[in-house]
């Protein structure tokens, strides 16, 4: 703690003049933090420096001899440097108006630059590297202009260019809102300088090279804009995690969300797997020695896989060859090129070959020139960016009917649940994401057939553009040579252009309705984890059964479980039974009962139901709750579950695992894969690989935001969060054990296998309970001391300490022994961040120990209020969002947690049945799923409703729920009125009055 001032004062002077070089130099060293922030944009052969410990004094002249190598190498035109200086540049903003006016001129002609350098990045390599670095040094001398010093470190959590980044509406450090209207660039140069990125895009070392630019693609793909794209890449290829990103990077990132900058990962690794696949078949093409300079052009513009098989497919092993292949190896080529360039002197019967198969006749000929005409069309580039293009302004449906099989190969209950798209056609712009997953579906298991209908009008236009422009003969052709020419288009419109566009367009509405299922199972599995938890509670957990009965567990305010139990409430015991529950519950004091939803739940709760509306459990006032317990029998076998609850019956666990669901719904979810967990649709259709990263990081995010106390954390909880791994985890908690808790956050960089890059991305997610580690520091400097006095009284009897070797190693351990507890490792504030946040302390004349108390918050609002958000962070030469990160962790209490603003399971007293319902009742209820057709809300009467997507309207939300993923996720309350019920098929109707 000693050091955090000392720290804040050396900071505060990083705008310095050039001739005042050595005092920076001697300033550069400042902290260790800031070595760690430096780090973050550096390439990864420097990491190993920070693990190194030096003395403080050797450690200055190394950091100073490093900032002068770079400046010389980067005027003497060295290109590894390049990088490097790029990567680390960030000049001090004291004078951010001065630099807005003057950088202007400066970042149009860098873009300019930018531009000329995408479109020959394919080309020659040197050329490449001249460039690059061109760029690079007009980029430092425009800094070195603007700030008129050279590029000092600031202390800010990120890397920060000229200027400060795009000022975005202040929001949530972690907002469930729907995610930010992804924008397109408004204006020349946003304010984020981030101009030299897309120039240095294609140099973002990409491991294969293509004819297109990745930042580009990615920016179109994504509709985000170029210079975020950029820095998106940066921050993954540096191994940053989303919610590291999200919380503390945000300016980086146009302040995008966390499912934003998902749907930008995923597609930024299709692209890269395209490349890849593009240039092994470059390899394997080049091996048989069949690559033409026209082929090698054709794969390097590829960007779908589908165009990657539509140019590849003739060069497959095992193939026989197209027909304009086998019409190549007859020497036809050259007429059908004659045919194009100079059709007067084309004669075709100078090719007649009796002898030779497919020469002779001349119909033979006319039909090989036309198979290769029909595939020169239909590889060339613009031909089939023009058809695209026609494409999205016509009328093009996708159509469904029943498939002609004999109906023993098919079940007849399965070819009723496909019953809507047995004749069904729609636009493809028009379509919904769950149709085409049901189409899909019924096409797998041979139900459906489907096709795409391209209309005939689309067709003519294409071949009259096709005569006209781009296949027009270069002189007079007779009547007989633009007959062939006519067929070779009709050809390889019907024959070739024809699927492929199918294949597009299947597989890009299978895509986009894959990615977003996987998204919505993301949000919802989102909106459960962060359920608000029901602490201080003792609770019986009840996994409902007939034949082997209900299984009872007592778990204590602390998870401990008190007791387990197995009672038979549905063989004719019920009575003796309610004997044996109502000891239970007055012995343990539990007036809360957690019902499982699976098998006999609804008799379950209407015998608790019953019991409590006949007073049965006085004097406890009981309530009841239904709770999922998808996942839960999965849990109970696992290994996780042995290893907690050793001994114990795999039906008990399950009882144990429905209690603690209320109590803490994240730290017991967890423990059980995504995917079981139920709040999905079509997920066993979607891709498994994509399906299970989506969800692993939407764990990942939220444990990471909600935070964990790493003293007292489980092992599970602590390897999901950002940065840390199974084994990471287990070494952790191995260190807890050997050596006591932790007392503060700098002791995680002890722990084996953590380094830099994982303590960096980790470090902010854990906290540190203060009061629990004042107790402990208090009995360790007790112990100590006694330690200390029998150390005395033994020498003072003549013991002498002659091993030198073994005292030098007990001062080290002494002075390891009492490290000291820092207030702010119980925030949200990162390591990183802890100089700025000591002098924003010193502006606003407050203490550490006042964090989270009232008097804390009164003093940071009235500075606010008379200064300015944006002021203070100028003056403290960091970005607004930092210091509201800052600005958070000192204000919220210490026990504070963000989930409180979530709905709480809904505690009943009685029960409704379905014949009760009218239609036209309003009722309470609790949403149980969201999918892409509707919302399923639990009415409390045995089967869920269905509210359809239709009604579910921006008008019904309330403010705060429109922030939200989709306005609505499971464990939200709702009020529904009924709109229709259809007893025989168990289907209830709804429609949404308002979110409560």
């Amino acid at each position: 703690m000693s050091s955090l001032p000392r720290r804040a004062k050396v900071k505060v002077q990083t705008v310095v003049p050039k001739d005042e070089f050595s005092s920076f130099s001697e300033l550069s060293s400042a902290s260790e933090e800031d070595d760690k922030e430096d780090s973050a944009w550096e390439p990864q052969k420097k990491v190993p420096r920070s693990r190194k410990q030096p003395v403080p004094k050797e450690s200055k002249p190394k950091r100073v001899r490093r900032v002068k190598k770079t400046t010389l190498q980067i005027s003497e035109g060295s290109e590894g440097v390049a990088v490097k200086e790029e990567l680390n540049n960030s000049v001090a903003i004291a004078d951010v108006g001065l630099e807005d006016r003057k950088n202007k001129l400066d970042t149009v002609q860098t873009l300019k630059t930018a531009k000329t350098k995408r479109k020959n990045s394919a080309q020659s390599p040197s050329g490449q590297r001249t460039k690059k670095l061109k760029v690079d040094e007009e980029a430092n001398r425009a800094s070195t202009l603007e700030g008129g010093h050279e590029a000092a470190e600031t202390p800010s959590t990120s890397a920060m260019w000229e200027g400060a980044c795009k000022k975005e509406e202040n929001g949530d450090d972690f907002t469930f809102g729907q995610s930010p209207l992804k924008k397109m660039k408004t204006e020349t140069c946003p304010q984020g300088q981030p101009v030299r990125l897309p120039a240095n895009a294609t140099n973002i070392k990409e491991e294969v090279e293509m004819n297109w630019d990745i930042v580009q693609v990615l920016s179109e793909r994504t509709n985000i804009e170029l210079w975020v794209c950029a820095n998106i890449i940066r921050l993954f290829n540096d191994d940053n995690t989303i919610p590291f990103i999200i919380r503390y990077r945000k300016e980086l990132i146009n302040n995008l969300d966390a499912d934003s900058l998902r749907e930008v990962r995923q597609t930024l690794e299709e692209l890269r797997a395209v490349a890849k696949k593009v240039h092994s078949t470059i390899q394997k093409i080049k091996k048989e020695g069949k690559m033409s300079e026209c082929l090698l052009k054709a794969l390097l513009n590829c960007k779908t896989f589908e165009e990657l098989e539509h140019v590849s497919a003739p060069y497959k092993t095992g193939s026989k060859g197209t027909k304009a292949q086998r019409a190549k190896q007859l020497g036809l080529e050259g007429a059908a090129r004659t045919l194009l360039e100079n059709p007067g002197q084309l004669n075709l019967l100078s090719y007649i070959k009796p002898s030779v198969k497919g020469l002779s006749a001349l119909q033979d000929i006319e039909t090989g020139v036309q198979h290769i005409l029909a595939d020169m069309i239909a590889k060339d580039k613009d031909t089939l960016d023009f058809i695209r293009k026609l494409c999205q302004n016509r009328y093009i449906c996708i159509q469904s009917s029943l498939a002609k099989v004999s109906s023993k190969k098919v079940n007849e209950k399965d070819v009723d649940k496909f019953l809507l798209y047995q004749n069904f056609s729609c636009n493809i712009r028009n379509i919904q994401h769950h149709q085409i997953l049901a189409i899909n579906r019924g096409e797998n298991l041979k139900i459906l057939t489907v096709k795409v209908n391209i209309s005939d009008g689309v067709k003519n236009e294409f071949c009259r553009w096709c005569i006209q422009n781009r296949w027009r003969p270069r002189g007079f052709a007779r009547p007989e040579l633009m007959k062939i020419l006519h067929n070779s288009l009709d050809d390889s419109f019907k024959r070739l252009i024809y699927p492929l566009l199918c294949r597009e367009f299947r597989a890009k509405l299978t895509s986009d309705a894959e990615k977003e299922s996987v998204m919505m199972f993301g949000r919802n599995l989102r909106q459960l984890l962060l359920t608000s938890p029901v602490p201080g509670r003792t609770l019986m957990g009840v996994d409902p059964g007939y034949k082997h009965g209900c299984k009872l567990a007592i778990i204590s305010p602390t998870s401990q479980i008190l007791h387990t139990d197995v009672v038979y409430l549905h063989c004719g015991q019920g009575f003796r039974e309610a004997e044996k529950i109502k000891r239970l519950l007055l012995n343990f004091n539990c007036s809360t009962v957690v019902i499982g939803n699976g098998t006999a739940c609804r008799e379950t709760e209407a015998y608790f139901a019953d019991l409590i509306m006949k007073n049965y459990f006085a004097p406890l006032d009981v309530v009841y709750c239904i709770v999922s317990e998808a996942g839960a029998s999965i849990y109970s076998v696992s290994p996780e579950a042995n290893k907690e609850m050793p001994g114990l019956d795999p039906n008990l666990r399950s009882a144990v695992s429905i209690a603690r669901r209320v109590q803490d719904p994240l730290a017991e979810l967890v423990k059980i894969e995504p995917k079981h967990i139920g709040v999905g649709m079509y997920q066993h259709d979607v891709s498994q690989t994509l399906l299970k990263a989506t969800l692993d990081s939407v764990v990942e995010e939220c444990v990471s935001f909600v935070g964990v106390d790493i003293n007292i954390c489980s092992e599970v909880l602590l390897r999901h969060i950002a940065g840390l791994n199974a084994n990471r985890a287990k070494n952790i908690i191995e260190w807890r054990e050997q050596n006591g808790p932790f007392v503060n956050r700098e002791q995680l960089k002890k722990v084996k296998g953590l380094g830099p890059k994982s303590f960096q991305q980790c470090a902010g997610f854990i906290r540190i309970n203060q009061d629990y580690i004042r107790t402990f520091c208090s009995s360790q400097q007790t112990e100590s001391a006694g330690q200390i006095q029998g150390a005395a009284l033994t020498s003072s009897a003549g013991v002498e300490v002659t091993n030198e070797k073994q005292g030098k190693k007990k001062s080290k351990t002494a002075g390891n022994v009492v490290p000291k507890p820092n207030p702010l490792d119980q925030t949200c504030i990162h390591p990183e961040s802890y100089d700025i946040a000591m002098r924003f302390l010193s502006f606003i004349r407050g203490t550490l120990c006042e964090i989270g108390k009232p008097e804390m918050e009164q003093k940071i609002n009235s500075f606010l209020e008379k200064e300015g958000i944006e002021k203070i962070a100028e003056s403290l030469q960091t970005t607004v969002h930092t210091l509201q990160v800052i600005i958070d962790g000192l204000s919220q209490p210490e026990s504070f947690d963000f989930r409180t603003d979530f709905d709480k399971p809904d505690f009943k007293r009685s029960i409704v049945c379905l014949e009760d319902l009218q239609v036209g009742t309003v009722l309470t209820g609790k949403v149980e799923n969201a999918t892409l057709f509707g919302i399923f809300v639990d009415i409390g009467v045995g089967r869920s409703g269905l509210i359809p997507i239709r009604n579910v309207t921006e008008a019904k939300l309330s403010k705060t729920k429109k922030r939200r993923s989709l306005g609505l996720g499971p464990g939200e309350r709702v009020e529904v009125q009924v709109l229709n019920i259809d007893i025989p098929r168990s289907r209830i109707t709804l429609d949404l009055i308002r979110v409560l």
